[in-house]
């Protein structure tokens, strides 16, 4: 590798990824020797107060992502490596290094198609073949020979290797450098526990370390008869080769937030040269198409491979871009793991769900995203925004990509009217009450569709006399606590809220985890059961979140105040 060791952040720096971040004692002590920080300072290793933790993470700077969740790291790598060959034009190579175990994980498998496809032939997969898993033997042992055929037919150039002698190690390095227009896998066969006669092969022996004394000491003292030769090198130096607005719209206009998103994300390409796309082939569903029609250099097709996409988005954040990654907020649950791993990571990703909710209509229950909500606000220290129309989403696709961590934007299938005017201020934290007067009963907060829903039950019981106050949550997270608790203090203590999101874990616990000290009585609308086909009206209606639902509700509780 060519790297600054002083300077873990310069642009020009090959990369390297320990997939398999149970290895991370082995990880900090090559640092070490490489010097990156004293040698002493291993005797830390998982403490409290270390940045030498249990798997890696980026406290530790010479990390790039935390790894330990098995099979992300090639997708990774594969980020990082397109970064560098297209968008940043820079010769830096990437390594990353994989257990055989992680490698039956199907991520690996998409990132390996994906890198054939973008001809990454600065990506190089090393594979530590030891034939041993954490319970049992791997899958293939010491067949080698099968994971070169499986990398040959992904359209890799494969080497398999003693991963002991040093000799083939260097030897298939160097062959890697001069192959063009294939990413590389190199197919190490080692023993796990080499050099030691009592661990040699063994099971058992995962994440097992030797007791002091006579087992220690013995196993010291057969390494300190093998002749490794001077370990220590010097390490090359890589070389060093040279807010505007969204679109407007009109008042009453209809525009699905969909739409708009990718409308206002082709405008924020043409001012930010850090904003990249990825799509998993719903492109003209999620609009992302329009990005790339505009920035096609910039636009990054992840084809139905979700965790992948995820995992090369983690990449792309490591080499300073700022990824929007779309695609149907039902399926963003399928790589929860690599979006976990991405906050873990600290990495600075927008994610972009559509066709959210019973309101997509026809397509039915395995379409519709009723889970993301809640699976968003379990992450820590996450934005979640949920914009109603047009305006308010171009807005907020703008105040994502200034937010530094991970974003998530909930767009909507059906068009809505527009609501704000083009000059509206949206910030991260807040809420707008739209509907208030002395007069009201109670305070409906609604977010995205439900808030529509929401103004037109408004205007129905305004006609029988009957005021509410409404609120328009296009922050979930974080909430505006100070506005919603200063609504329900002046409506009677009384809040509903209506979401298209399951019952649980949404916008109402939101609501409710903010006012339930306070002894606000709040009521939530949401699903409460697995939805079926249908019209989005008939589906609203059906699954008690539409207009006349709220009406109902409304009154409901107002016959009590």
């Amino acid at each position: 590798m060519r790297y600054n060791v002083r300077e873990p952040s310069d642009p020009h720096n090959d990369r390297f990824l320990l997939s398999k971040g149970h290895a991370a004692p082995l990880l900090y002590a090559a640092w070490s020797e490489a010097g990156a920080f004293p040698i002493e300072r291993l005797f830390t290793l998982r403490r409290f107060d270390s940045d030498l933790e249990g798997h890696p993470t980026t406290r530790f700077k010479w990390v790039d992502v935390a790894t330990g969740s098995l099979g992300q790291g090639l997708s990774v790598g594969l980020g990082i490596a397109f970064s560098g060959k297209y968008l940043d034009k820079l010769d830096y190579r990437v390594y990353v290094l994989l257990g055989d175990g992680e490698s039956t994980e199907g991520a690996v498998w998409e990132a390996a198609a994906l890198a054939a496809y973008y001809r990454l032939d600065n990506l190089v997969g090393i594979i530590d073949a030891n034939a041993l898993g954490q319970s049992q033997k791997t899958m293939y042992g010491h067949d080698i020979e099968s994971y070169r055929r499986r990398f040959d037919a992904f359209g890799w150039h494969a080497i398999c290797i003693d991963g002991h002698n040093v000799r083939e190690i260097l030897a298939a390095f160097e062959e890697a450098e001069g192959v063009k227009g294939k990413p590389v896998a190199i197919i190490a066969k080692t023993v796990k526990g080499k050099g030691v006669s009592f661990l040699e092969g063994r099971e058992g022996w995962h994440g097992r370390p030797l007791r002091k004394g006579e087992e220690l000491e013995r196993a010291l003292e057969e390494l300190r008869k093998r002749d490794c030769g001077d370990l220590k090198s010097e390490i090359n130096s890589p070389s060093t080769s040279p807010n505007s607005q969204p679109t407007t719209y009109k008042l009453g206009e209809e525009v699905a937030t969909r739409q708009a998103y990718g409308a206002a994300l082709a405008r924020l390409g043409d001012v930010n040269p850090l904003v990249v796309c990825l799509d998993g082939d719903v492109k003209n569903s999620t609009f992302a198409e329009t990005f790339m029609k505009a920035h096609p250099e910039r636009y990054f097709e992840g084809f139905i491979a979700e965790q992948n996409m995820v995992g090369v988005a983690m990449g792309l954040s490591a080499r300073g871009k700022i990824p929007f990654v779309s695609t149907f907020g039902a399926f963003l649950s399928r790589a929860y793991d690599q979006i976990r791993m991405s906050a873990i990571s600290g990495a600075n990703i927008k994610y972009v769900g559509s066709h959210c909710g019973v309101s997509i209509g026809e397509d039915g229950p395995s379409q519709m995203g009723l889970e993301d909500l809640a699976m968003f606000r379990a992450i820590p220290q996450s934005v979640i925004l949920y914009p109603s129309d047009a305006v308010s989403t171009g807005r907020l696709v703008f105040k994502a990509a200034g937010h530094r961590g991970i974003a998530y934007i909930r767009t909507t299938r059906p068009k809505t009217p527009v609501i704000y005017q083009n000059d509206e201020d949206f910030r991260i934290g807040g809420c707008k009450v739209l509907r208030q007067s002395r007069e009201d009963r109670l305070t409906v907060v609604a977010a995205g569709i439900t808030l529509h829903e929401a103004l037109k039950a408004y205007e129905t019981l305004k006609g029988e006399s009957i005021f509410i106050r409404v609120i328009d949550a296009y922050c979930v997270k974080p909430l505006d606590e100070e506005t919603v608790m200063e609504a329900a203090s002046k409506t009677n203590n009384i809040l509903v809220t209506v979401e298209d999101h399951y019952y649980d874990g949404g916008l109402g616990d939101a609501v409710l985890s903010a006012v339930a000290a306070a002894g606000v009585r709040t009521h939530k609308m949401g699903i409460r059961e697995i939805p079926r086909s249908g019209r989005p009206e008939e589906l609203m209606n059906a699954y008690g979140i539409s207009a006349e639902l709220i009406v109902r509700k409304v009154k409901e509780l107002a016959a009590h105040v």
